[in-house]
């Protein structure tokens, strides 16, 4: 892992959009640039619902691991495509639920390498730590030592892809990527996906992905089939693939919340 110390502005390209600063500013955080905010509101423009999107796919995020924790005893988690930490982050609700998890994230902007001293701050039961490795090269995620030294693969982890796989285009062979993640993990493991859709809005989303598009940033949307074939061979947690605020709901609800104001899809899924 690269040192914190290491990590400067100067490695960051704050003159272009990145979706992780992107989603940042659908949040309200405060780690985004001009480039960000410029990108961002464009998008506003021609899908105001966005940051619904962006806060409820936070909650389904709270919720699935949560549910791993508590419901299927899952202790071990790994998270890719991390983004920029907002409170309460994965190893938050997992520790909450379980102190004595142990939770890897990976990332591939300096920007959350910046803010990985937040993200392993742990519990002193459980463990924390994060490894700068891009999803498309998923064996550097998995030969880290990072990774080893805090997880055991022996045992069941859950995979979380939250809100990335839609910035994987099909060229970079996305079903490839998740099949060789799964393929190490033992039995028992689980993958949770939230995934961005044009189903529901595809006018508003073809606007999304052009903005997306001029500002280097892939974007391919998928249809709810497409989003299955991502848990193809896997037993799927019920509900099954819906959309994320209808994936166990607690009751706790983003105004504004409907299918066509989100416009993703989330399911989780355990390895038999």
């Amino acid at each position: 892992m690269t040192d914190l110390d290491q990590v400067s502005l100067d490695e960051i390209d704050t003159s272009k959009p990145h979706p992780a600063r992107m989603y940042d500013f659908y949040l309200q955080g405060k780690d985004y640039y001009e480039a960000d905010e410029i990108a961002g509101q464009k998008v506003l423009e021609v899908f105001p619902t966005i940051k619904i999107t962006a806060r409820v796919n936070r909650s389904f995020m709270h919720r699935f691991t949560r549910h791993l924790a508590t419901e299927k005893g899952v202790r071990q988690f790994l998270d890719i495509g991390t983004g920029i930490p907002t409170r309460p982050n994965l190893h938050q609700v997992a520790q909450e639920a379980a102190p004595e998890a142990r939770v890897v994230y990976a990332d591939y902007d300096p920007v959350v390498l910046r803010h990985a001293e937040a993200l392993m701050r742990s519990t002193p039961e459980g463990r924390t730590t994060y490894i700068q490795a891009d999803v498309r090269e998923p064996e550097t995620i998995m030969a880290a030592a990072e990774l080893h030294e805090t997880i055991d693969l022996k045992k069941p982890v859950a995979l979380s892809l939250n809100a990335l796989l839609h910035f994987v285009p099909d060229e970079n062979k996305p079903y490839d990527i998740v099949r060789y993640l799964l393929d190490r993990l033992a039995p028992g493991s689980y993958l949770a996906i939230s995934h961005c859709t044009a189903d529901f809005a595809p006018e508003m989303w073809a606007g999304v992905a052009e903005v997306y598009h001029r500002g280097g940033i892939p974007l391919q949307l998928r249809s709810r089939d497409e989003v299955a074939a991502f848990f193809d061979g896997l037993d799927l947690v019920e509900p099954g693939v819906v959309t994320p605020h209808n994936w166990h709901p607690d009751g706790e609800t983003v105004p504004g919340t409907s299918d066509d104001s989100v416009s993703m899809y989330a399911a989780v899924a355990r390895k038999p």
